[in-house]
């Protein structure tokens, strides 16, 4: 199979197989009675949605850094070796769980994991992480200060942007991980970050320069970090969107030597 069709391909055949279907058909063949009875009652797939945090200020369901840090490894024990989307069968080396902080004020969360990030499974840890430690530098924090996470954990193939699919499976986690931190703000890193963590595909200009609520927290939105490699001439903007947030987080840029 040329070209990147073939691997993809592959991985979802091979995910449907892990999930124990066979057989498989082309679209206008002819089809057996019994596979279009089956094809018949197959729900339509849609988003899956996802209720209120589950903590409120009068009850915190976790308190202490230590108990956000064990529910944390909750979580990412509970994901384990994760076959739940093809992403898994797609070569995949590292699920990339998250870094940083539990007890975090400040949350980034980007698209998903890179080649560099899928070798050492840390996010943000090649060229754009260091872009985005810089970031978080020039914010007055340090990356220990801050938590970093993905709407997906699994690279995909050739770095492109997660299926639907992909990404609403893994969302999940996601959630509970935003749930369990408890940021006082979040930045979502690019246009699909903003997409998943909003529920709404807008253009990134319309979303960026106001507020918008996730989860509990205020969102602000800005470019990924690879963007502004891409185009180092939208720092200046990135850099608004970061001072926005600093304002709300009453942060200080460290003074210049």
């Amino acid at each position: 199979m040329p070209g990147e069709a073939g691997p993809q391909l592959r991985a979802w055949v091979e995910y449907y197989r892990d999930l124990g279907v066979r057989d498989f058909y082309r679209r206008g063949e002819a089809v057996g009675a019994a596979v279009q009875e089956i094809d018949a009652e197959l729900p339509t797939y849609e988003p899956p949605t996802y209720g209120p945090p589950t903590y409120s200020a009068a009850n915190p369901a976790i308190a202490t850094e230590e108990e956000r840090a064990a529910a944390l490894h909750a979580i990412q024990d509970e994901i384990g070796d994760c076959t739940r989307c093809p992403l898994a069968y797609a070569g995949r080396k590292k699920i990339v769980f998250g870094d940083g902080s539990p007890a975090a004020r400040l949350m980034f969360v980007g698209e998903g994991p890179g080649a560099d990030e899928d070798a050492q499974g840390l996010p943000f840890v090649g060229k754009a992480g260091q872009l985005l430690n810089n970031m978080i530098a020039a914010m007055g924090l340090t990356r220990a200060e801050v938590y970093i996470a993905n709407i997906v954990k699994c690279r995909p193939p050739g770095n492109r942007v997660p299926e639907p699919v992909e990404a609403n499976t893994c969302s999940q986690f996601l959630v509970r991980q935003i749930d369990v931190v408890r940021p006082e703000v979040m930045v979502a890193l690019g246009s699909t970050a903003a997409t998943y963590l909003l529920g709404v595909k807008q253009s990134l200009s319309s979303l960026r320069g106001r507020w918008h609520s996730c989860r509990g927290a205020k969102l602000a939105v800005t470019y990924h970090p690879a963007f502004l490699l891409r185009d180092p001439r939208q720092k200046v903007e990135a850099w608004k969107d970061l001072q926005m947030v600093m304002a709300e987080l009453g942060l200080k840029a460290p003074a210049k030597k």
